[in-house]
């Protein structure tokens, strides 16, 4: 860990650099190969999209096929996150040790195997194999994407290019809804294996190219390989100005003489010792960023997400939905959704700035989960079909992925994914990772448990109580991170007033 000494340094460096930003500062525009590089870690996360969205319609089937009851379809939706917490963890180390770019690679052939599984899936017990197998790539990919997004992209375009995995995953999501009206019109025992096994063909793709991309420029620091470090920083900078700057900071967070070039080569860093100085012994500031992220990551879910996208169809079949057809296509309308505010939230993100999205994010679903209460008790105790109760509950679904996913549903992994000093950031994204997967499953199993007991109404209106809650964990823990350089977020959470939203001290978007 950083001593309070190096940190004072390092603001002191920052101080005498923004006397010069205006001869410094980066264009605005996106370089190319950033651009690329985090598109194509990004593919991952279309596959693990496509198999959350391909399930809930699979499950309808599944259920008919297989003759299983709905505890265990409950077991086979929330599985998948409970094995993923298995893969978070595993994969901050994994990153640590093998690199960024072949941690994606091993989590494209964890993916490849659990879909040649579950497209076999002859009975039960061989399908959960194949969740789990899925669920384990799923823990991988999602710690990786953002990380090597965040690492590989500077500051003015970094909310943007590390919010591609989670636009990837509504595309995925929104692939998979597709895939299940397609593939649903085919005989029983062969649509929803397909709907499950189409998810190995991108898998392979990503397997293939992962190989012809560069290695986190952080990484390859972190190993003593700087003469790697800073060739891959010039390709992903838009100047070479920006590129010496981004490797000058890059060197003095983990400590190295600025004249050092070859003799740091043999000292290298494979994650030893991290989760002391993020448990036992942490900063002030180690302690803020990690109850952030966890903080972030345990509200994502506990606001009540993943019931929409998994069970959506029972949802609309209680607001009065029940042709299988029109079930599916409202499914559909979820993805889109889903799909066009995440990708203008990629827009904002750099713009507006994390916290503001983040809390009008939240203060929208509040409001439309309070409303999809509402509706759908209405539609529940009503003796006659309301139509109005109906068409109010399924605008209240759609308003409310709208405002998830132009806020908290990006941001979550924007935020994790950049607030960790350089070496606790990848087991400290995995860590939020790992609350994210178990708040994931204990909604997804518990949803179905839960609406029996208090009405599927009552189950929304406790979302809303739990997105209030939210709001208030954002509003004073959540600092703005918008334009600050990776190097400067143990600095910003040094500071105890984290609730002001302030400007950081190069919002001249360095």
């Amino acid at each position: 860990m950083q001593s309070e000494t190096h940190i004072a340094s390092m603001e002191m460096e920052m101080e005498m650099k923004m006397k010069g930003s205006d001869q410094n500062t980066p264009t605005h525009k996106f370089n190319k190969s950033a651009f690329a590089c985090a598109v194509g870690a990004s593919v991952i996360s279309i596959i693990f999209g496509y198999d959350t969205a391909v399930m809930s319609g699979a499950m309808i089937f599944i259920k008919e096929d297989l003759k299983i009851s709905d505890v265990q379809v409950g077991v086979l939706a929330g599985i998948l996150n409970l094995c993923a917490l298995v893969g978070s963890l595993a994969a901050g180390r994994t990153s640590d040790y093998i690199g960024r770019r072949y941690t994606i690679f091993l989590s494209s052939i964890i993916f490849l195997m659990g879909a040649v599984l579950m497209g076999y899936g002859p009975n039960y017990a061989v399908l959960m194999i194949g969740r789990c197998t899925s669920g384990i790539g799923v823990g991988f990919a999602l710690m990786i994407a953002p990380v090597y997004a965040a690492e590989i992209s500077s500051p003015t375009s970094r909310g943007t290019l590390t919010s591609l995995p989670e636009l990837c995953i509504s595309i995925g999501l929104l692939f998979g809804y597709v895939s299940n009206y397609f593939f649903g019109k085919l005989a029983l025992k062969l649509g929803w294996r397909l709907m499950l096994g189409v998810a190995g063909v991108p898998s392979i793709a990503l397997a293939t190219g992962i190989l012809k991309m560069p290695e986190s420029p952080r990484w390859l620091a972190m190993q003593g390989r700087l003469e790697e470090a800073k060739e891959v920083l010039e390709l992903v900078s838009n100047t070479k100005q920006e590129a010496q700057a981004r490797f000058h900071d890059i060197k003095m967070a983990i400590g190295i003489d600025e004249t050092d070039v070859v003799k740091h080569r043999i000292i290298t860093n494979h994650g030893e010792g991290v989760w002391k100085e993020l448990f036992l012994r942490p900063s002030p500031a180690v302690r803020r960023i990690l109850l952030a992220a966890i903080g972030i990551h345990f509200f994502e879910h506990a606001t009540g997400i993943e019931s929409v996208i998994l069970f959506s169809p029972r949802i609309f079949n209680k607001a009065g939905v029940t042709n299988k057809d029109m079930l599916l296509l409202a499914t559909v309308g979820i993805g889109v959704t889903k799909t066009l505010f995440i990708l203008l939230a990629t827009f904002l993100i750099d713009k507006i700035g994390r916290r503001k999205l983040l809390l009008t994010s939240t203060t929208g679903m509040i409001i439309s989960l309070a409303g999809l209460g509402f509706g759908l008790t209405m539609a529940e105790n009503s003796k006659k079909e309301l139509a109005w109760a109906l068409s109010f509950s399924i605008v209240a679904v759609y308003v409310f992925v709208a405002f998830f996913s132009i806020g908290l549903g990006p941001i979550t992994w924007v935020y994790s994914a950049e607030i960790f000093p350089l070496k606790l950031r990848a087991q400290g994204t995995s860590i939020g990772v790992a609350v994210n997967r178990v708040i994931n499953a204990t909604v997804s199993m518990s949803f179905i448990p839960i609406y029996k007991a208090i009405t599927i109404g009552g189950t929304f209106f406790m979302f809303a109580g739990m997105s209030v809650f939210a709001w208030v964990f954002f509003f004073f823990f959540l600092p703005e991170t918008k334009g600050r350089s990776l190097e400067e977020m143990e600095m910003l959470f040094c500071n105890h007033k984290t609730t002001n939203g302030d400007q950081p001290r190069n919002d001249v978007e360095t």
